[in-house]
């Protein structure tokens, strides 16, 4: 046999061991290819990517909070501001052990003690506390604050011996501080927490990561909530600062430490007046008073009266000059981005601005709240101006149509019909469309707007009024970007659907079924002034950098406008000009005006009667159009006139009717913001069934 002949055998030996080898061969001809292929991928396709992993394992970036821009108003007094403080962290060293921690938190504490301001004490507990050795709210290369707000005391102290203390830093901080003559707080809104926010709040929960660390938002950060701190949040917050750490593998600092400063954020030049505001302001908190305190008829009708709205908005820029939203509160309690429960319940009712949205009354019984109206309150006779303009477009009648106003106009079917009365009843006579404007007749608006479009379109003409007075505001966004800005509540389609369209055009006519914001009113009331031009309203002038240098302006923007004869404005304004209207004696300007006095169902109350007004001033060239809203107010004459009076003179005082300011630039607002009350509503409905009234010119002359 073979196996037996060593020759035979010395061959198979020799074949199988070459077999090996080439198997040997080409397998490591294999790995070196993969390892070749591999190396060559390492370098060329992921070495950019991991050369960034590894340096990102060397250096632990820290982020230090940016400084939050200003807000001025228009004359450059700051509204809202940042300050300096200074904060001490600690930094977990290489080496650093548990058990030393106790010994640095009582020469902390000793040195507090001695140097520190007595309200900030802290004890050894607290300062253990904050230096978060359990890494439950930090990564151990993260410095931990300490305590902030040190004084040059401690400063000193601790930049004298740095070198008994290796792990601190003193880190200097911003802190928001708010005017403390509550101007336009509401408008201006608050700071809060970021990470009280960042998974509740839409505009943060949608904010993309950031790969830069200069715009990562930091937990213990304070970001804007409301108004224009949160409108103008990316403006005003700046870019993060960076401290850079070198760090080992286990993440322990290795050396020294590198900082970046943060960068500061842009301030905000608000068209708002300081002086008018607060005109607007205390007006509004007197006629509270005056309106609590009356005993005589008609101011007594608006006893009930607890909150007030106003705005003031330039008629040919949209420039906002006032927004009051009274009674308010120091937005101060905010102070670090939180705020304690019991300041939180005290604010509850006056920390939304009703100018824009809808707010509920101070009340904190739920049954008596829900029988006062919200802020959101029917026009009222304020629509009449609107409504006649619809009427003219519509070719219902013309500019020198007579109508015999007997006082009342009944419609609906034989036997069921529902009567509308101008108020107290009164007959008016003859009176053309201006008149019907400056008597407010109800019967005017119902026969020959709201029956006549009913009769000319039938259901449609629920749609043809909605695109009407969505054209001057009603119903629609103002576009201001305030956020949580409501677009009123339309009430017309409803009462169409609920009982028919024609009750629904007569009742809309003397502005019974649509609710709205005091901004929409004043958009409104300045498209009627422009002559048909519906203005985006405008908070702020121009935005500068930290230098003082613009960083952008804003320019007046047209929403939409409408055109219509010159006689037909002509018309609306001499209607305006005629009503009568409290408060106004002595004005040295002429101005246009209707006053409107707004009715709602609102709980088991019968009917509450709110005070609404628009006027415009001067009546030759319209500048500032004012609009005022007192709900439970009573007359709008009496309850809400007295205020935009006060507004227009603060206007001319500090700003000028005619360009050129009646006071110094830098005298004295007169009297000074009201503060700590509420902002008001109550769920409401409006008229649909029965005899409907409204505000009117009363026999006397009086303004409703």
């Amino acid at each position: 046999m073979h196996e037996d002949d060593p020759q035979k055998r010395d061959v198979v030996n020799r074949r199988n061991f070459s077999l090996r080898l080439n198997v040997f061969f080409f397998a490591a001809f294999f790995l070196f290819s993969v390892l070749i292929v591999r190396l060559a991928i390492l370098q060329f396709v992921e070495g950019p990517s991991l050369s960034k992993e590894e340096s990102s394992m060397g250096t632990r970036n820290v982020k230090i909070p940016p400084i939050r821009g200003d807000i001025y108003d228009s004359s450059g007094y700051p509204i809202a501001y940042s300050t300096s403080t200074q904060s001490l962290y600690f930094t977990i060293q290489t080496g650093f052990k548990t058990e030393e921690a106790k010994s640095l938190a009582n020469k902390l504490e000793a040195a507090f003690t001695k140097y520190g301001n007595p309200a900030k004490a802290m004890t050894v507990d607290d300062i253990i506390r904050q230096m978060d050795l359990g890494f439950k709210q930090n990564t151990v290369s993260v410095p931990r604050r300490i305590k902030s707000g040190l004084t040059n005391e401690e400063i000193a102290y601790f930049s004298e011996h740095r070198d008994e203390f290796p792990s601190i830093d003193i880190v200097e901080e911003s802190v928001r501080n708010y005017d403390k003559s509550t101007i336009a707080v509401q408008l201006v809104g608050y700071l809060k927490k970021y990470r009280g926010v960042k998974d509740s709040v839409d505009k943060y929960k949608e904010m993309k990561a950031e790969e830069d660390p200069k715009l990562q938002y930091l937990d213990d950060e304070e970001v804007g909530m409301d108004g224009l701190e949160m409108l103008y949040q990316d403006v005003l917050r700046g870019k993060n600062g960076l401290k850079s750490y070198p760090v080992n593998a286990a993440s322990r600092i290795i050396g020294p430490v590198q900082i970046t400063n943060p960068e500061r954020g842009d301030d905000l030049y608000l068209t708002l007046n300081k002086n008018v505001q607060m005109a607007a302001e205390q007006a509004i908190t007197d006629q509270l008073y005056k309106l609590k305190h009356a005993t005589s008829v008609p101011l007594r009708e608006g006893n009930q009266a607890t909150t007030g709205y106003a705005v003031a908005m330039e008629v040919k820029t949209g420039k906002v000059i006032a927004m009051a939203s009274m009674p308010d509160y120091d937005p101060n309690v905010w102070s670090g981005g939180k705020i304690s429960q019991e300041d939180l319940k005290n604010i509850q009712y006056f920390q939304s601005n009703g100018a824009i949205r809808q707010v509920y009354p101070p009340y904190d019984d739920a049954k008596q709240r829900n029988r006062h109206p919200s802020s959101l309150v029917p026009l009222g006779s304020t629509q009449k101006p609107l409504t006649v303009l619809i009427g003219l477009k519509e070719d219902l009648y013309s500019t020198d149509f007579v109508y015999h106003d007997s006082g009342v106009f009944s419609f609906g079917k034989k036997g069921y019909q529902v009567s509308v009365r101008n108020s107290s009843n009164h007959a008016y006579g003859p009176i053309d469309p201006a008149m019907s404007i400056a008597h407010s007749s109800n019967t005017f608006m119902s026969e020959m707007i709201g029956n006549k479009l009913y009769m000319k379109y039938g259901r449609k003409g629920v749609d043809i009024w909605d695109g009407y007075v969505k054209q001057f505001g009603l119903g629609v966004s103002t576009e201001s970007g305030l956020p949580g800005e409501s677009k009123g509540v339309v009430d017309y389609y409803h009462e169409a659907d609920s009982g028919s369209a024609q009750s629904a055009l007569i009742y809309a006519s003397f502005g019974q079924q649509g609710r709205y914001t005091a901004l929409q009113l004043a958009q409104y009331a300045a498209a009627l002034g422009s002559r048909g031009k519906r203005m985006q309203p405008q908070f702020v002038n121009e935005i500068k950098d930290a230098d003082g240098n613009v960083v952008q302006s804003f320019k007046p923007k047209v929403l939409n406008s409408v055109t219509y004869p010159d006689s037909y404005w002509n018309e609306i304004f001499r209607g305006m000009s005629k009503v009568s209207v409290q408060g106004f004696d002595g004005a040295n300007y002429s101005f246009l005006r209707k006053t409107g006095t707004s009715e709602q169902d609102v709980g088991d109350r019968k009917k509450v009667e709110n005070a609404v007004f628009i006027a415009l001033a001067p009546a030759e060239n319209p500048v500032i159009a004012v609009s005022v809203v007192i709900p439970d107010g009573g007359f709008g004459g009496y309850g809400a006139a007295p205020v935009a009076r006060q507004i227009i003179d603060a206007y001319d005082d500090y700003i000028g009717l005619n360009g050129t300011p009646r006071k110094a630039a830098n005298a004295p607002a007169s009297g000074g913001a009201a503060g700590n009350a509420s902002a008001g509503t109550a769920p409401a409905g409006t008229a649909a069934t029965g005899t409907a009234n409204t505000d009117t010119a009363a026999a006397a002359g009086a303004a409703r």
